[in-house]
């Protein structure tokens, strides 16, 4: 592997926006702005719509993401674009808003339901994409990928493919005062990103350095920006390791946390980042057994292990560097969070199924069956 792609533009820095402005009004004329019901009334979203409109560009607005996105939200969106006689869109927000900004573009173009594209590469002229995140987390602003649940199925779809947008901003101060529940969310969002695409059977060199990288910087500043949110060193420190893990996982994909995670956000309604946290420990130590090098180069650039240390008891120190990193943040066991045990464990069969269906255990270094998933799932509900 050797291909490593990214937008055709990435501002980061405190300067980010101003600085991306020039490029933004050159690429569109009437942008659709996806958001949700919160940042829309936010400081962040007022200084985005006076910055177009000095340079006479005047956008509609949908707030209509309220949450993890559905399709049918994206299915208002378009209709939104449309209405509207827009040409482009700029995503602003968390995850959310961002995928479902490529979403939307997509659906603008192709036929029939987004349900039709689940798992399938995307390919079309698809309008020019801006996204601006507001946590620090998710890297959708630099990636090719969209994940939007299915009401009808209660799956989460895995969209890719020419869905990358083109321009992304990345600026921390847009992130300060994000509450920790938030921060915790997205930051183990990324730091689950770095740790999968340095694991995964497709990581290369190139994407090695920024996951390593990310992971390192996470693990030192996410419990800073988690008990402070207007820690401004902690916010610029995971705004960069948020932007590095985009990358990974763009060009080395995500493994078995992402694939068995998406279930339990689609039928218990876990935000993402929490689900991914509340399993990475037990999957990546199963990962880890018979492949551990991987994981121990993460042990030691963590400060958990040096190089005296064997690899499978430098595997063994990351594992214990993540359970650490959880609990600083507040990271809660299944149970804790209020998922009933009973319910969880009649859902298995399906989240197992959807878990391997989805393709994101097959790029583990381990070999993953539909039952080492379903063992995997009793664990941690059990925990």
């Amino acid at each position: 592997m050797s291909h490593f792609t990214m937008p055709s533009h990435v501002f980061s820095g405190n300067c980010a926006f101003d600085e991306s402005l020039p490029y933004i009004v050159a690429s569109v004329k009437k942008p659709l702005i996806v958001t949700g019901k919160h940042v829309v009334k936010s400081p962040v979203m007022e200084k985005i719509i006076a910055g177009l409109k000095e340079k006479n560009i005047n956008p509609v607005v949908f707030d209509g993401i309220t949450g993890e996105p559905t399709d049918q939200m994206i299915t208002e969106g378009v209709k939104a674009y449309k209405i509207g006689g827009c040409d482009s869109l700029i995503g602003v927000g968390g995850g959310s808003p961002l995928d479902s900004a490529k979403a939307i573009a997509a659906m603008t173009v192709l036929d029939g339901s987004i349900a039709d594209y689940n798992g399938k590469v995307l390919n079309g002229n698809f309008p020019e994409i801006i996204a601006i995140p507001t946590t620090a987390g998710t890297g959708s602003e630099v990636t090719q990928y969209s994940v939007i649940t299915s009401v009808k199925d209660g799956i989460k779809m895995l969209l890719k493919g020419a869905v990358l947008p083109d321009i992304a901003v990345v600026d921390p101060s847009f992130t300060y005062g994000c509450p920790p529940s938030v921060t915790a969310a997205t930051g183990m969002d990324a730091f689950t990103h770095a740790v999968e695409a340095y694991t995964s059977i497709h990581a290369f060199p190139l994407s090695d350095v920024y996951a390593l990288d990310a992971a390192k910087r996470i693990y030192r500043y996410l419990p800073g920006a988690y008990s402070n949110g207007n820690d401004e060193k902690a916010r610029e420190e995971m705004s960069l390791a948020a932007l590095e893990a985009g990358f990974t996982i763009n060009n080395s994909t995500v493994t078995i946390v992402h694939g068995m995670s998406r279930p339990i956000g689609a039928l218990f309604h876990v935000p993402h980042g929490i689900s991914n946290a509340m399993l990475i420990c037990e999957c990546l130590s199963f990962a880890a057994k018979g492949a551990p090098k991987r994981f121990a180069d993460l042990g030691r650039a963590l400060g958990g292990a040096d190089d005296k240390t064997s690899d499978i008891e430098a595997a063994e120190a990351f594992i214990r560097c993540t359970r650490k990193l959880c609990n600083e943040v507040g990271i809660p066991t299944l149970r804790e969070y209020g998922i009933n045990q009973e319910k969880f464990e009649e859902a298995i069969d399906k989240m197992a199924h959807d878990a391997i269906a989805s393709g994101s255990p097959g790029n583990t270094i381990r070999e993953v069956t539909e039952e080492d998933v379903k063992e995997l799932y009793r664990k941690v509900i059990r925990a």
